[in-house]
């Protein structure tokens, strides 16, 4: 099979028929033997019947419903467990994202030998108050991820080879960070391409504000796992070593100048009575404890049923 498109969705019953006939069109003119996978998260309206009234009208089209919303994220991750394309598409439900983009994203992949095209949609047909923190969280995404060439981490419009999404795990609202998860899988032909942004046509967005505090925690924690997930020694260890040696050094300090005090006749000026003693005893304490949290994230890290999975490229044997 040449492609598999996975669309997640929530609410967009209105969108589903007219998203369905643009993409049959787009891999009739094609010739692409071809999949639509609807990952129906939760929907509280008639999506799901939506989704199976075009299924029985097309066996292309299939579909998995949650009892629940769980997320974008966990809607693609269970969408890419089920594909059977050479080349797989992601896109929204919405209309946002252009169906005549994919055969150019497929060619991206299979002849220019690209892993992932993650879309940008440089003209956005979007409000300032989307826009503009829209691009702080890219460039912040660019920075932390170093994957400089991307302009546009969020877009749902992707194209894959499918070893990538075979390769990731995509949970919590790491959705967002697909280009990321991916480099760190070892997949670092990683390209962007301008795609067509058109304004939503059905119902409203399902995404608030919230989404880019989240989503820089979310960046927080995957630049974290990435570098000290397999050694976390290697942060919490010498961060708490130092902070420990800090404060030994300092406890040394005020006694030292307890000892002064007393050569020079002063007896009754007691250690406690400066706060850099205090100080001192918290440095070591929290030092410790940072230097214990090291050791047990070791022995967590050591005893992971992954702890040794390496992704290998090919093999001669």
């Amino acid at each position: 099979m040449d492609i598999s498109v996975v669309v997640p969705l929530y609410n967009e019953a209105e969108s589903l028929p007219e998203l369905t006939a643009w993409i049959e069109r787009v891999m009739r003119e094609n010739g692409f033997s071809y999949e639509i996978i609807f990952m129906n998260d939760g929907s509280t309206d008639n999506s799901w019947e939506v989704i199976k009234q075009l299924s029985e009208k097309n066996d292309c089209v299939k579909g998995i419903s949650f009892r629940r919303n769980y997320g974008k994220s966990p809607a693609l991750n269970t969408g890419f467990r089920h594909v059977q394309g050479d080349v797989v598409i992601t896109m929204d439900a919405d209309l946002q994202d252009s169906p005549d983009e994919i055969p150019a994203l497929y060619k991206m992949i299979t002849e220019e030998g690209y892993d992932l095209v993650s879309g940008w949609q440089k003209t956005r047909d979007d409000p300032l108050r989307k826009t503009i923190p829209t691009k702080l969280f890219n460039a912040t995404a660019r920075k932390v991820s170093g994957i400089k060439n991307l302009h546009d981490f969020n877009c749902g419009l992707k194209a894959y080879r499918r070893k990538v999404v075979e390769r990731i795990e995509v949970y919590g609202d790491m959705h967002r960070y697909i280009p990321y998860l991916a480099k760190n899988a070892g997949f670092t032909k990683i390209g962007e391409k301008v795609v067509h942004h058109q304004a939503r046509k059905y119902g409203s967005s399902k995404f608030g504000m919230s989404r880019f505090v989240n989503g820089y925690l979310d960046l927080g924690t995957l630049w974290f796992l990435s570098k000290f997930g397999v050694k976390p020694m290697h942060f919490f260890g010498l961060l708490g070593s130092l902070m420990f040696i800090l404060g030994f050094i300092s406890v040394v300090i005020v006694g030292a100048m307890k000892l002064y005090n007393m050569h020079v006749g002063n007896h009754y000026t007691l250690v406690t009575d400066s706060p850099y003693f205090y100080l001192s005893l918290t440095a070591m304490i929290l030092g410790t404890q940072l230097f214990l949290a090291g050791f047990v994230g070791e022995l967590v890290s050591r005893n992971a049923a992954g702890r040794n999975d390496y992704e290998i490229e090919e093999e001669l044997l």
